[in-house]
């Protein structure tokens, strides 16, 4: 497929692709792969629900204590003065009996509210003396009663297809008793590094070599999303490796990331390497850092190139790659990004013709309030920057930002959740 004029090497900042756009094309043909297992709810942790879970059951089950107190007919207190003798004493996981009209019920939590009781009275506002409770006359009817169905109706779904479940979603799942979840297949990933300058660490530096801290990283971002990876290691700056490395990945895994290689380089071999067995769809985005990034597909198999500086690699794949891992394991949700507007506690006085990801986090002003502080440098060779921050905070191309102006955030548990 022909490139874009506008992902043409060469050109301005202004005519790349930019980066929201990018990933709307990235995600727009993309689905889930279409095995579905079916898994123990406990086992459900981080997969995507395949099939959506309906509750066969009202929950709560009955009409229940809110707390631990007095269960009464509130048109006793008004008769009786508030003062009723306990005839009964109901904790969670029993059944009282009917109300004798004139008493109240010793209950706690959960338990189920006696036949002829309407209003639970907690028991920190009751004066107990023997068997007889006084109860304030000011207590609202039909206080303190969890109803029957008020959360769930039989019937209704509570868990949606292509929800990504946390322990929330395992929680609620249990609570309307469902053993077993009909989830997608994890996700299959290849992993690649080109560079002949890349060891692995705990083998010697050679002359101009350095360690592969990218496969860590990537592995790292892809386990956290729940990933199976296939490691295909550092290939080698040839075109035949490169080449034998896309069509290993392209039979075995769902997805092809690879990082370095996608430049114009004499030894970047990559971006000609999928030409030749597929296609790209973009390549090089008006960000920065992070700016030649290739998409396309080796076969049928979806492919994204990252460049091969760490932080490049960090920031594309929070804001490219993952929405593609997380579109492809199935969930529904929208892969865009929100950004939480945030106070700058910092100048920033030389923008640049793309959109910036500077690596930041929060801090607070001398107000108390919280402020979005920068890392000092804008290398994207610089790892230790994103070790240092919590977020990234996204800069607008030439705009010129002054300290307390608002800036959008977008926090790391957002990027990599």
């Amino acid at each position: 497929m022909t490139t874009p004029d506008c992902c043409e090497p060469g050109t301005s900042g202004s005519h790349l692709l930019p980066w929201r756009q990018a990933l709307d094309l990235m995600v727009k043909a993309l689905g889930p792969v279409g095995e579905v297992e079916e898994i123990p709810t406990a086992a459900g942790l981080g997969r995507v629900l395949a099939t959506p879970v309906d509750s066969a059951i009202e929950v709560p089950g009955w009409d229940n204590s809110a707390m631990d107190g007095y269960a009464c007919r509130h048109a006793d207190l008004a008769a009786q003065g508030g003062r009723l003798r306990v005839s009964q004493r109901i904790p969670a996981g029993t059944t009282g009996t009917h109300l004798e009209p004139g008493t109240a019920a010793r209950i706690f939590t959960g338990a189920p509210i006696p036949p002829g009781a309407d209003t639970v009275v907690m028991q920190e506002v009751c004066q107990v003396s023997g068997d007889q409770v006084l109860i304030p006359l000011d207590v609202q009817a039909g206080a303190n009663i969890r109803r029957i169905g008020e959360d769930i109706r039989a019937g209704r779904q509570v868990i949606a297809t292509g929800t990504r479940l946390g322990p929330q979603h395992l929680g609620l799942a249990a609570a309307v008793g469902v053993p077993r979840l009909g989830v997608y297949r994890r996700l299959r990933v290849a992993v690649l590094a080109s560079g002949n300058e890349l060891v692995m660490p705990g083998e010697p530096l050679g002359p101009g070599q350095i360690y592969n801290s990218n496969r860590f990283t990537l592995l790292g971002l892809l386990h956290g999303l729940g990933c199976e990876i296939l490691d295909l290691g550092i290939i080698p700056d040839t075109r035949e490796a490169t080449i034998a490395a896309l069509g290993r990945g392209a039979r075995e895994a769902d997805l092809i990331v690879a990082s370095g290689g996608v430049s114009v380089g004499e030894e970047d071999h990559l971006k000609p390497a999928v030409e030749q067995l597929g296609h790209l769809d973009l390549w090089r985005l008006a960000i920065r850092p992070g700016k030649p990034v290739a998409y396309g597909r080796v076969g049928n198999t979806p492919f994204f190139g990252s460049p091969g500086n760490p932080v490049s690699l960090f920031v594309t794949f929070c804001l490219l790659a993952r929405p593609l891992v997380l579109r492809l394991q199935g969930v529904s949700a929208d892969p865009q990004p929100i950004a939480y507007p945030l106070r700058a506690g910092f100048d920033w006085l030389k923008p640049d013709k793309r959109t910036e990801f500077h690596r930041a986090r929060l801090q607070r002003g001398e107000d108390g309030e919280p402020e979005v502080a920068v890392f000092p440098s804008r290398s994207s060779a610089a790892l230790s920057s994103v070790a240092w921050a919590e977020g990234l905070v996204e800069l607008p191309p030439g705009r010129v930002i002054r300290r307390g102006e608002l800036v959008s955030y977008l926090p790391f548990s957002v990027l990599l959740g």
